[in-house]
């Protein structure tokens, strides 16, 4: 079972950048999403991503131009996925928008075609039961940036068939990634571990015991995180991260997730991170890039 044709759907931060490694690897690939506008514009993200290597020495222009060349866009679902082995979905995580798009993929494509989730901590079992094809879900939990970042997670559901596993792993291979493979629960093990030291850091700010700089510096030097937790939390949205911890706290119970009163009030002010240039950090064009 080979994944040489890949569907993308969702042209955001985490879609094209899975779309961008998969036409690296040599995939034909078809960046979707709603309108063909949203669409290009994460093709356009794509083709900066790839002049940035070349002009940094980590590709050729070959590379960057037979890359482009393999990557189609499309604002038509049904029509382009039609004829991938693989499609990924990466939309934003409302579970009612990500099995509306497993209902409409269940019928457009292939039999054998496998659909994977990108979703970050909601349940693959569950939207296994979205489709006529249960075994052939799993999630692929890739990490921001994903042309930048080595990770990521498979996730098996409860029906998830293990040669679908396995060619999510060789997919995952191809495109230069290290997989881990985890079974299906809140948070899985990155977004469980990642989400409660991200939300104490949070609470240490509230708190007074440090300031945002001096909290992520100790644990970059002190426990040689490529990255502190709160500049992480920019990077990834505090929005998202947001959504995440009213998602775990709701399901395990445990007040460790309760999202901390700084979150909320700064999503609500509209401080959401990199994407918007103010969160924990003020961003300029071009920062964590």
């Amino acid at each position: 079972m080979e994944c040489s044709i890949v569907a993308v759907v969702g042209a955001g931060t985490m879609g094209h950048g899975i779309a961008q490694i998969a036409a690296v690897a040599g995939c034909s690939v078809t960046l979707i999403d709603e309108t063909r506008t949203l669409a290009q514009r994460g093709m356009d993200r794509i083709r900066e991503n790839l002049e940035g290597a070349v002009a940094r020495g980590k590709i050729d222009a070959a590379t960057r131009d037979s890359a482009l060349a393999r990557i189609a866009v499309s604002d038509d679902l049904a029509a382009g996925a039609a004829s991938a082995h693989l499609v990924i979905e990466a939309v934003p995580e409302r579970p009612d928008l990500k099995a509306a798009i497993f209902r409409t993929l269940d019928t457009a494509v292939a039999d054998a075609t496998i659909l994977a989730s990108n979703t970050s901590s909601l349940s693959i079992t569950e939207l296994q039961r979205a489709t006529a094809r249960p075994g052939r879900v799993l999630g692929l939990h890739f990490f921001n940036p994903v042309h930048i970042n080595r990770l990521v997670e498979v996730v098996r559901g409860a029906d998830t068939r293990d040669d679908v596993v396995e060619a999510s792993l060789a997919f995952v291979r191809r495109a230069g990634k290290e997989p881990v493979v985890v079974r299906d629960s809140p948070g899985f093990a990155t977004s469980r571990l990642g989400v409660l030291l991200g939300l104490e850091a949070m609470r240490m700010v509230e708190e007074g015991v440090a300031s945002a700089e001096d909290i992520d510096k100790a644990m970059e030097l002190g426990y040689r995180h490529p990255m502190g937790p709160l500049r992480l939390t920019d990077l990834v949205g505090l929005d998202v991260r947001l959504d995440i911890a009213r998602y775990l706290h709701a399901k395990l119970g445990s007040e460790a997730f309760r999202p901390p009163a700084i979150l909320e009030r700064m999503v609500a002010q509209g401080l959401l991170g990199r994407k918007t240039g103010r969160g924990f950090y003020t961003w300029t064009e071009g920062d964590g890039s």
